[in-house]
């Protein structure tokens, strides 16, 4: 999907939501950092399909001393990890101020900041971006997720119990038509 086509960009600090959602917090908790991160990730890369938005996930450096990096998992999804000593915040408020005066940005282009810190609501909204808290996120991160499933349920299911019969009906016709020998 090229970048013109995303409703939004989705600007997500990472720890902050692992930190509110009580089942990345189990996970967190369990199994390390690690885990729950892959656990936000893959959870957003569904997300992120469904509603059509460019997603990126902030990662505090969290004491490493590591340069910068970034690592698409989707050409709609990629994580940021900030290099040392630069939090989250500060990545997401750069990110920010920078926004507005890009050249390729539409004026129909939406930010959106998912992050529960209240000062860092205050600065990104003063900026112009959208805010969401770590549970209005989750609570849309369900709805799309049920919005998807039923979908899928009410796709149409095969009639009778034969093959033949889950084949679309381009299938259908050719495969009758190699059964009398029509190629």
């Amino acid at each position: 999907m090229p970048p013109s086509s995303y409703q939004a960009i989705l600007l997500v600090d990472g720890y902050n939501i692992i930190g509110d959602w009580s089942d990345l917090k189990k996970s967190r908790d369990r199994h390390g950092l690690e885990a729950a991160r892959r656990e936000l990730i893959e959870c957003l890369i569904n997300y992120t399909a469904a509603v059509a938005y460019r997603t990126k996930i902030v990662f505090d450096a969290h004491y490493q001393d590591t340069p910068r990096s970034t690592e698409e998992y989707t050409s709609a999804l990629s994580v940021h990890y900030t290099a040392f000593a630069e939090t989250a915040d500060t990545y997401i408020e750069k990110f920010c101020a920078t926004f507005k005066h890009k050249k390729y940005q539409q004026e129909s282009t939406r930010l959106i900041v998912a992050t529960s810190d209240r000062a860092q609501q205050l600065t990104v909204v003063g900026y112009g971006a959208e805010w969401r808290s770590a549970q209005m996120l989750a609570g849309e991160v369900d709805q799309a997720a049920r919005k998807t499933r039923s979908k899928r349920k009410t796709k149409k299911k095969p009639s009778g119990r034969f093959l033949f019969n889950a084949l679309d009906p381009v299938a259908q016709k050719r495969l009758r038509q190699m059964q009398r020998g029509l190629q």
